[in-house]
């Protein structure tokens, strides 16, 4: 077999017949054991000067004994983080093919932005007579928020999609108590097309939860719903595009019944990324919908943070919309931070749903992300992304099988494992097989709604060179799997620095503290 620059390779081996090294390197992958096991607990690489005595308020909570932390010098700990850095597989490293989780490029000109004196030190508790020009900022993007969605308000503080959730669905059930209707409106209806956080969040508000099927051809009819819907129901929570990878064509008739029974329609809005620009949400019927500035609108990712996902409402339930959120007045920006102030301006709101005023790092990204692209620009974005997806369904298609037939998908394509029955490798097997190849892999086993599934999602920022390769790549492996090199997958990854986990184990008992290995002893002469 040759690789791409025509030399020969032997793909799904490890590099046994080469020389092992002492140090563990091999020439610049580098190994990098944990700091506990480099560092010395007696040193440290920085010099402080002994802290003046002060009168413990720790009570018997002070610590005893030492902290245990290791010392290194200043190159020691550089050298660490940079070969840590180096292990790093994120979008400035290749194509990030995640389904439902849009991984695209973050331009640097946010970053910049976001930088900018004023907006990078910032500080939530400072007077409002001070921070006119974030104010102004956040009101930007609300008002750019509101535009893109149809919606009639925006609730910018949400931390994260399902911080966002929360929020949209305790707007939902404000406006429910408003009305008297809290003890019989307790069913949330979610299809099982949704994204799986969607039931945590209802749960978590003491909503009942129950499910609503899909059909064949992965959408939600409205006559499923129609059956489910009774005056004990409060709202739906609709993926749309879906978690399939699919457009829920019905979405106005799903709409127009809860709202003739007097419910609500919450809509996950984590698939934004596939129609900004395209269809407005409150054009569909829409009351909630909350979007998350990380994905569609390309700020960073990773490490649990830091994310934004602001909840745009309908007329319905604006007022219910949580503080604080920015008014603009005669005397200049003001800042509305609880309850009683928005009573005075006409709004029930439910109250805070996070200590300040959300994250204004993401929000000026996101602004930037905007104002840079224009409306017709992320139009072109959201085209870009279902027409990246469905160039990577045609590339595949005739080797990996399609559990909802071959037909134009969204921003993602979704495959499940049929095409490997009898083969001896598995969905985990061929993602683990992907990490040797040097791709992250894609979103596996979800939607739950499809055996085995392989979730793909490319985004807008990828060329055809790139999603060439992938595509290329991909077939080389379905291929292989196909004619019986097991070995290449059951193995897999054989290249990573870490080879294939226990990962059932890992959750189930997970090691969370670091323990000095057990000393050796040494045989006698």
């Amino acid at each position: 077999m040759l690789n791409r620059q025509g030399r020969p390779t032997t793909p799904g081996t490890s590099d046994s017949a080469a020389p092992h090294t002492f140090t563990g390197n091999r020439a610049l992958d580098q190994t990098e054991p944990l700091l506990f096991e480099v560092g010395r607990l007696e040193t440290t690489g920085v010099d402080y000067e002994a802290p003046k005595k002060v009168k413990a308020r720790l009570g018997g909570l002070a610590r005893k004994g030492e902290i245990g932390l290791p010392g290194l010098s200043e190159p020691e700990a550089m050298r660490h983080y940079v070969r840590l850095s180096q292990k790093n597989y994120g979008i400035d490293t290749g194509l990030f093919p995640l389904g439902s989780c849009t991984m695209k490029h973050n331009p640097r000109l946010n970053e910049r932005m976001a930088r900018l004196p004023g907006f990078g030190d910032v500080h939530p508790l400072q007077p409002v007579s001070t921070v006119q020009g974030a104010l102004e900022l956040m009101h930007t993007l609300a008002h750019w928020l509101t535009e893109l969605t149809g919606m009639d308000a925006v609730a910018l503080s949400p931390k994260a999609g399902a911080h966002g959730e929360l929020c949209g669905m305790m707007a939902i059930k404000a406006a429910i108590e408003a009305k008297g209707e809290a003890e019989t409106r307790r069913i949330v209806l979610v299809p099982d097309s949704a994204h799986g956080t969607n039931p945590a969040t209802a749960a978590l508000l003491q909503f009942e939860v129950r499910p609503v099927p899909v059909r064949e051809d992965g959408t939600v009819d409205p006559e499923s719903v129609k059956a489910l819907l009774g005056p004990d129901v409060a709202a739906i929570m609709l993926t749309n595009p879906n978690t399939c990878g699919l457009f829920e064509k019905d979405i106005v008739a799903i709409a127009d019944a809860m709202h003739d029974a007097g419910a609500y329609f919450y809509c996950d809005g984590a698939n934004y990324n596939a129609i900004v620009g395209k269809a407005r949400p409150g054009d569909l019927g829409v009351d909630a919908m909350h979007i998350n500035l990380h994905k569609t609108f390309s700020t960073p990712h990773g490490g649990g943070g830091p994310g934004s996902g602001p909840v745009v409402l309908s007329e319905r339930l604006a007022p219910f919309a949580p503080v604080p959120f920015v008014r603009h007045t005669d005397q200049g920006f003001e800042l509305v931070e609880d309850t009683h102030q928005a009573e005075k301006h006409g709004a029930h709101s439910f109250g805070r749903i996070t200590a300040f005023q959300g994250q204004m790092g993401m929000f000026v990204r996101a602004l930037s992300y905007m104002l840079s692209h224009g409306a017709d620009g992320v139009r072109q974005a959201s085209e870009d992304a279902v027409l990246n997806a469905n160039y990577i369904r045609a590339g595949l298609a005739d080797l990996m099988s399609l559990p909802f037939g071959n037909k134009p998908c969204m921003h993602e394509v979704l495959f499940d494992d049929h095409w490997l029955k009898d083969t001896g490798v598995s969905t985990l097997d061929f993602a683990k097989a992907m990490i040797d190849e040097g791709y992250h892999p894609m979103t596996v086993y979800f939607p739950l709604v499809v055996h085995g599934a392989m979730l793909i999602e490319p985004t807008e920022s990828e060329s055809r060179a790139s999603l060439d390769l992938f595509i290329a790549t991909l077939r080389d492996l379905a291929m292989a799997a196909k004619r019986g090199d097991k070995e290449r997958f059951t193995g897999a990854p054989y290249f990573a620095p870490v080879r294939r986990l226990d990962e059932t184990r890992a959750a189930r008992n997970p090691v969370l503290k670091w323990m000095p290995p057990e000393p050796i002893s040494e045989a006698a002469e």
